[in-house]
């Protein structure tokens, strides 16, 4: 059976941006649909009964969002992050907040199984370590980076890849496999370097060089590394998220390069936009 894949160009993707900015703030509106391949389904403030999703569709605070089988999604948020979901994936946008005046933002995501894949922007990069990504049995601070990761049986899959892991007893509901992958070869001059602070429990443990990767098999159970990731288990999750290094390295270029439609709008545009105010999160 042939994939129904519903795409938006780079240029279109770019256009989204001023248009969802100028939303009612009650929409609590955090960004759009970019690509929607296969069977994807979602909530929404104008459908929250769940419904297939389409490009173009806006994304709100507290939407679930799901892929099924051979399927995939990508959203864009106003400040340009950009995240992905393999197959069988579940993803919810916790928190978002952004002050395009001061050109930074923090993003706050659970993922409850599956693959995903985030892409900072440069609004991000000025704020490090406010955003994060929580898993079933870890936090991810992000820095400033491209991370990916595999939640549940998918984490389990990569990690039997991996040798000198050690003895485990892995959950294939909470197993979390947490991946650092950039700051990549089209970082610009002046980018802060990326890294990520994984936390399980009261442990926190930094990962600062692109290609390593930290291993949760459950739990309760201590976190695995960091440790460099094989090329094979590298190239697993990269299938699975159905991205290639030529495909990432050009969602990282259209980032992190100049847009002029999103750039003239946000750096004109002076209004703070945040979805719910939360005080334990603010922007420095």
């Amino acid at each position: 059976m042939p994939k129904r894949i519903t795409l938006i160009s780079a240029a279109a993707l770019g256009a989204l941006a001023p248009l969802l900015a100028a939303l009612p703030a009650a929409a609590q509106t955090v960004g759009a649909n970019a690509a929607v391949i296969n069977d994807v389904t979602m909530t929404t403030q104008a459908q929250p009964v769940r419904h297939r999703a389409v490009v173009k569709e806006r994304v709100s605070l507290g939407n679930d969002i799901d892929t099924g089988r051979a399927s995939r999604l990508q959203v864009l948020l106003l400040d340009r992050t950009i995240f992905a979901l393999g197959s069988n994936s579940r993803i919810k946008v916790d928190r978002f907040v952004y002050d395009p005046s001061r050109k930074a933002s923090a993003v706050g995501l659970s993922v409850a199984r599956g693959t995903f894949r985030f892409m900072s922007s440069r609004a991000l990069h000025a704020n490090p370590g406010q955003s994060s990504i929580r898993t079933p049995v870890a936090t991810i601070g992000v820095r400033g980076t491209i991370v990916e990761g595999a939640v549940g049986a998918a984490a389990l899959m990569i990690a039997r890849r991996e040798a000198g892991l050690g003895r485990y007893a892995g959950d294939p509901q909470t197993a979390s496999l947490i991946l650092l992958r950039g700051p990549g070869a089209n970082a610009q001059g002046g980018e802060t370097p990326g890294a990520i602070d994984v936390t399980v429990g009261d442990k926190t443990v930094p990962v600062e060089q692109p290609g390593h990767a930290v291993f949760v098999p459950g739990a309760g159970q201590p976190l695995i590394g960091p440790f460099l990731m094989s090329r094979a288990g590298s190239a697993m999750l990269s299938d699975m998220l159905g991205t290639s290094a030529a495909q990432i390295a050009a969602e990282e270029r259209q980032v992190l390069q100049r847009n002029p439609v999103v750039d003239d709008f946000f750096e004109n545009d002076k209004g703070e936009r945040q979805t719910r105010p939360s005080p334990n999160s603010p922007i420095p």
